[in-house]
């Protein structure tokens, strides 16, 4: 009879120190949230308190040290997968913001290179004034040839904003009035 205890349920160091890599890992990535997306985080007011310190913080050392405090920290929390859920939610959310920016963008500039390109953003948008559009687009021309300050630019990027934001918006399903 082995008189020895099991120690197959028990994870090997290797996987323990991979375990709070992952949790320095997290806690890291705390500290590159801002105060808004902190807060809707439940943590422990002396987890967020470093978090906070970590995140004002500009010398490197102090800094590496503060997040490895951190990591060490997170070992105490019960569920660090709802903390991981919700930093992927803010990263997918901030990736499909940052693609819709460049989306715009490159409407922009096909828009003031490419004067084909307006009938295609037509088309693309029906909803889109034409006449203004084609207004901003001359008057972004000229202003970027007079080298004065980019308020067309500007204008002509919250235009198209405006059009790309009303379609991915989800549509309401109301029925007309009679």
């Amino acid at each position: 009879m082995d008189d020895t205890p099991e120690f197959d349920d028990l994870p090997s160091k290797s996987q323990r120190k991979r375990d709070m890599d992952a949790l320095q890992a997290i806690g890291a990535e705390l500290t590159e949230l801002n105060e808004q997306q902190l807060a809707t985080i439940d943590l422990p007011e002396s987890l967020r308190d470093a978090v906070r310190e970590a995140r004002a913080m500009k010398h490197n050392e102090a800094r590496r040290r503060l997040v490895q405090y951190i990591g060490k920290l997170m070992r105490q929390i019960d569920d660090p997968a709802t903390i991981r859920s919700k930093l992927d939610g803010f990263l997918s959310v901030s990736a499909e913001q940052t693609a819709q920016l460049h989306h715009i963008e490159r409407w922009r500039e096909r828009l003031l290179a490419e004067p084909q390109s307006v009938s295609e953003f037509i088309a693309a948008y029906p909803e889109a004034d034409s006449q203004q559009l084609r207004t901003l687009i001359r008057n972004t021309t000229e202003e970027r040839a007079r080298a004065k300050p980019p308020k067309h630019f500007r204008a002509l990027f919250q235009m198209i904003r405006g059009l790309v934001e009303a379609r991915n918006r989800p549509a309401h399903t109301e029925t007309p009035a009679d």
